[in-house]
Order: C-alpha cells, then sequence, then structure tokens
C-alpha cells in the first residue's frame, strides 16, 4: 500500500518502476501467446494443405 502523502517526484518515480515490473511481466507472456498463434497458424496450414 502507498503512504498516503508523496511527493509528484516520488509518484513518478514509484510509477515508472511499476510500469517496468509490469512490462517485465507482460513481455514473456505476449512472447508465448505469439507462438502459440503461430503454432496455430502453422497446423491449420498443413491441415489445409492436406
Amino acid at each position: 500500500m502507498r503512504p498516503r502523502f508523496q511527493n509528484f517526484e516520488e509518484l513518478v518515480r514509484q510509477n515508472k518502476q511499476e510500469l517496468w515490473e509490469d512490462e517485465l511481466k507482460i513481455n514473456p507472456i505476449e512472447q508465448r501467446l505469439d507462438k502459440t498463434e503461430t503454432s496455430q497458424d502453422s497446423d491449420k496450414m498443413d491441415s489445409v494443405s492436406r
């Protein structure tokens, strides 16, 4: 939980840090999704070409 009072610079710094941490969590998830979609697309193409 955040302290009740913070100055603007502290809030900006904290928000940037939180965004960076979120990005680090999201990137691997996006990569797995892209890999899954690519794999599914490839499977669809294989079934169509048969």
